[in-house]
């Protein structure tokens, strides 16, 4: 299947009236169809993987036409220099955490990539280094505790960071290492304690938030329960 032929399907399907919708939750609006998400994955799975669809749907520049590309893209194939050009790329924070949920965490780059990027300025990169780190607590199933552990002092870090779509991740992939286990739990805890210490609004918001839900009974009965 050809890249414009992907296209005029995409268009096919479609909602102008989504589109502003979408704009309420910060997504951008521009080169944006309004496509569903559930659409996009019956497409996907539907085409299978085809690296060289997966460039021509990116350079494109349609903004689900891009989403597309991290469900269609086959991880073995991308390589480091890949991964960077379409950070750089991201506009919208569905595209970035889209992207890295169901592409960028499958390459061997990923947690390479949550150091790089977690320090970068520009904020839809930043946020990827936050979303791959949220995306590995939560799935790479054999990782040791120390690969997260290795990643709460980022996080304290670039927790004075007020850029929304920045903080949010930062709480996210925290919340998401301290809900791994209790021993990560734990950790994350101390972690959040620290950065509510911090002299920074976002700062205090991030370890409320993340504080409220990694106490909670129902996260500490589940990580009891899983023990």
């Amino acid at each position: 299947m050809q890249g414009k032929d992907v296209i005029k399907r995409l268009k096919a399907l479609s909602d102008p009236e989504a589109v502003d919708g979408m704009s309420l939750f910060g997504i951008n609006p521009e080169n944006t169809l309004g496509v569903s998400i559930p659409n996009l994955r019956k497409l996907a799975k539907e085409i299978g993987k085809d690296h060289k669809l997966a460039g021509e749907l990116w350079a494109s520049g349609i903004h689900e036409a891009r989403i597309l590309a991290g469900m269609v893209d086959d991880p073995k194939a991308v390589d480091e220099e890949q991964m960077y050009n379409w950070a750089r790329d991201f506009d919208s924070w569905d595209v970035c955490d889209q992207v890295c949920m169901n592409l960028f965490w499958l390459t061997p780059f990923a947690y390479q990539k949550c150091y790089e990027w977690s320090s970068k300025d520009e904020e839809f990169v930043k946020r990827a280094g936050f979303a791959l780190m949220s995306r590995l607590a939560w799935s790479d199933k054999n990782a040791a505790d120390r690969e997260f552990i290795k990643f709460l002092p980022v996080i304290k870090r670039e927790a004075t960071d007020g850029r929304n779509f920045v903080k949010k991740a930062v709480n996210w992939s925290l919340r998401q290492i301290g809900k791994r286990n209790l021993a990560l739990n734990k950790q994350a805890i101390k972690t959040a304690k620290e950065i509510q210490k911090l002299d920074s609004k976002s700062a205090r918001w991030i370890a409320a938030d993340a504080l409220k839900e990694l106490t909670s009974e129902s996260v500490q009965s589940r990580l009891r329960g899983a023990r």
